[in-house]
Parts: structure tokens; C-alpha cells; sequence
């Protein structure tokens, strides 16, 4: 053996570390070393690297590693992670299986001392208690032997706890049934306080109810009076057009206009409700009707200063002398006097009238118009939607007139009417 080392290997050494130089040969046959240049192109310097066997083996190494890990990891994640879950949750369900089992022996516990108890008492008393009667004693001994009976359930529960794989907790469901039992007792409790606080307030807001809906009918009903007899003064004039109060009312209830609004929706309540709903609503609604009637209707004068000087009617034409009707009414006036309207409306006609002179006519809706006649100026365009007090003309003498005044004319569908009722409303 020395002799074959010593022929074939310089020493002992040699001998030993053949293999593995055997072994890196061939690993620097596969991975021979290499030169590698990187030229830097800003500068246009050129570098050379060399990279050994050993390094590049070591890389290869490394790859080899990391794919091994990745594919062992893999394999893990995929295969063993259910398993440890499942085994996890194995774990937890002994440990709750256990904890409900202890919880059980301790009810078990508390019930057999509790029963334990009753027994004592009852023998003691049956046998020491001279006066009792047989009743009594009779009782007491159901008692006992009911009281027995329970201990014999105690004991094959108990069996069955220690000896059954399948067993289910018992008292746990009863003491979770009792917890339940007690909170809806107390929630049930809690209702009953709301529900009485509830009441309470329900009864306030019924009172205040009463109290809104009586101050709010009385509200309508004191209105409404007023200003149905704001429509009294008319009731003569609309007779005579062929109208009436209600039938005013029904028209102005539909119409709208941007002045005073659209149709008034009714307020539907459900049947079964309080009559006073009901009747609050129609007193609502008529109230509101009314309101808006008063507003349509061209009432008052056109002028701050009232004063006629020629009423509607027959009287003699102040050229001819003969006997003829007059459309209108004059109102007394200089030229540059304002005229306003007395209603709401829009401008139907603004220019010159044959015998009228310059004129406005202004249509209020529900068939009624008012004219404005021997202006000296017009303020106003065919078109124009006019308010309450807004000036359409100045006074003047233009036309068929004998001097500064304003003829004032109510229609009705285009035809005049006295309007001097409309006028003192």
C-alpha cells in the first residue's frame, strides 16, 4: 500500500486530496473560466471581468439551491398546510369539547351538592320532625324520591360523560338556553319601559295634535269668513254676469298663473283616520281657494286717490248731449298720474283704441279683463305678466275725451259690467 502511494503520489497528501481534485477538474471542465468585457459607452472605456470555475460553480450552486427551496416550499404550502390546518382546527374543537366538559361536571357538581342537600333536609325532617302530618310526610317522601331520581340521571350522565366518545354537553345547552331566557326577559323588561315612555309621548303628541289641529281650524275658519265676506260685496255684480260665489271658487281652484300659483293639491288622508283630518283639509283647501280668488278678482281702484266723476251706467255723452251708456268708470286725475293694476295679470293690448285713445288691457284670468283707457303714456308691453300696484300708464287725455281723466272698464268675457263694487270691495 505505501509502495502504490509512493509510486503513484508525491505524498500521503496527495493521496487524500486525489479525489476531490478529481472532482474540481471535472467541475472546471463544466465551468471552464471566462473573460467577459463591458464597455462603457459615455466614456467609450472598455472593461474586462474575468469570472473563475469556483465562482462560476458557486453560482450554479446558488440557482440550484434557491430551486430546490422554492419546489420544497411548493410542496409544503400546497400539501402539508391543509393538514396543519385541519389538524389545527382538530386541536380546537377538543379543546372547546373539553372546556364544555368541564363546564358540564361543574353544573354536574353544583346540582349534586344542591340535591345532596335537599336529601339531608328531607330525611332529617322525616326523621325528627314529630308533627308532622301524613300529608306532609307523604310530600316529603315524593320529594325524596323524586329528588333520587335526579341523582340517578346525575350518575348516568356522568357515565356517559367519561365513557361516550359522542357524548354532547347537557347543561351547557340548558345554561345557554337560561342565559338567552334571562336576557329576553330583560329586554322584554326594556320594551316594556319604551313602550310605556312611548305611550307617554304618544300621548303628548296626540294633545298637541288636538291643539294644532283646533288652533290651525279656527286659523281657517276665521280666514275663510274674511274673506268670504271681502266676496260679499261682489255678489250682486258676479249674480248678474250669470256667476256664482262656489262656481268662482271651482275655477280658481284650477287656475295658475306665475303670480299666484298652481292648482292647490288636496291633502288625502286615510279613511280610517280622525273625521277632523278630513274636514281640516277641506277647510284648508277652501281657505286657499279663497285666498287666491281674492287675488285673481281685479278689486280696488287704479288710482291712490279716489275720486269718480262718472259712474257706469246711462248718462248724456258730454259731446252729443244725447243719452248713452257709459262702459266705465272716470276717475279724476291730471295728465302724468299713475295707474296701476289692481290684480295680477298679463298685458293683452297696450296702444291706441278708436274713441278710447291710448289704452292697457289687462287680462286677470277667470274671463276677467280690465282697461285702461285715455292714457298719455304706456309703461308697459303687450306680454307683460304685471303685479299688484305695478304702474301700466300714466293718466291723460287721449282719445274721445274732454279732459285729463282715466276710464276705467271691468269685463267679464269681453263684455263691460258695473265695476263699482269691484271698485269699494
Amino acid at each position: 500500500m505505501i509502495n502504490f502511494i509512493t509510486r503513484y503520489f508525491t505524498s500521503l497528501w496527495a493521496f487524500i486530496t486525489s479525489p476531490f481534485r478529481a472532482i474540481w477538474r471535472v467541475i472546471c471542465k463544466i465551468f471552464p473560466p471566462r473573460e467577459f468585457t463591458v464597455m462603457d459607452t459615455p466614456r467609450g472605456n472598455v472593461y474586462t471581468f474575468n469570472q473563475s470555475s469556483f465562482w462560476r460553480f458557486t453560482k450554479f450552486c446558488g440557482k440550484v439551491g434557491l430551486i430546490v427551496w422554492a419546489t420544497w416550499s411548493t410542496y409544503v404550502f400546497v400539501y402539508h398546510r391543509p393538514l396543519l390546518q385541519k389538524r389545527t382546527q382538530q386541536l380546537e374543537e377538543a379543546k372547546s369539547l373539553h372546556a364544555r366538559q368541564m363546564t358540564d361536571l361543574q353544573k354536574y357538581l353544583e346540582k349534586y351538592n344542591s340535591l345532596t342537600r335537599s336529601l339531608n333536609v328531607i330525611d332529617d325532617k322525616l326523621s325528627n320532625d314529630k308533627k308532622l302530618t301524613d300529608k306532609q310526610k307523604e310530600d316529603l317522601m315524593n320529594t325524596r324520591i323524586k329528588t333520587w331520581g335526579e341523582l340517578d340521571f346525575l350518575h348516568t350522565r356522568l357515565t356517559e360523560m367519561f365513557t361516550n366518545d359522542d357524548y354532547t354537553a347537557e347543561y351547557t345547552k340548558l345554561s345557554e338556553l337560561s342565559i338567552e331566557f334571562e336576557l329576553t326577559r330583560a329586554e322584554n323588561e326594556e320594551l316594556k319601559k319604551k313602550n310605556a315612555q312611548l305611550i307617554e309621548s304618544m300621548q303628548k303628541i296626540t294633545d298637541a295634535d288636538n291643539q294644532i289641529v283646533s288652533t290651525v281650524s279656527k286659523l281657517t275658519t276665521d280666514n275663510t269668513e274674511e274673506l268670504k265676506k271681502s266676496l260679499t260685496n261682489i255678489n250682486t255684480t258676479i249674480s248678474g254676469l250669470g256667476l256664482t260665489q262656489n262656481a268662482l271658487i271651482k275655477n280658481a281652484k284650477k287656475y295658475t298663473n306665475p303670480f299666484v300659483g298652481a292648482a292647490f293639491s288636496p291633502l288625502d288622508f286615510a279613511k280610517d283616520l280622525d273625521p277632523k283630518y278630513e274636514e281640516l283639509a277641506e277647510n284648508l283647501e277652501l281657505w286657499h281657494t279663497l285666498k287666491k280668488l281674492n287675488t285673481i278678482l281685479p278689486l280696488g281702484a287704479p288710482v291712490d286717490k279716489v275720486r269718480v266723476t262718472s259712474n257706469y251706467g246711462m248718462r248724456n255723452d258730454p259731446f252729443t248731449g244725447e243719452l248713452k251708456r257709459h262702459r266705465g268708470i272716470d276717475f279724476a286725475g291730471k295728465i302724468g298720474t299713475e295707474l296701476m293694476a289692481v290684480a295680477p295679470g298679463r298685458v293683452v293690448s297696450a296702444g291706441e283704441r278708436v274713441g278710447y285713445g291710448t289704452t292697457v288691457e289687462i287680462d286677470h284670468g277667470l274671463g276677467f279683463t280690465t282697461l285702461y283707457a285715455h292714457l298719455s303714456q304706456i309703461l308697459v308691453n303687450r306680454g307683460d305678466w304685471v303685479r299688484p300696484g305695478t304702474v301700466v300708464g300714466l293718466g291723460g287725455s287721449s282719445g274721445r275725451s274732454t279732459g285729463p281723466h282715466l276710464h276705467y272698464e271691468i269685463r267679464y268675457k269681453g263684455i263691460p259690467f258695473d265695476p263699482s263694487k269691484f271698485v269699494k270691495e
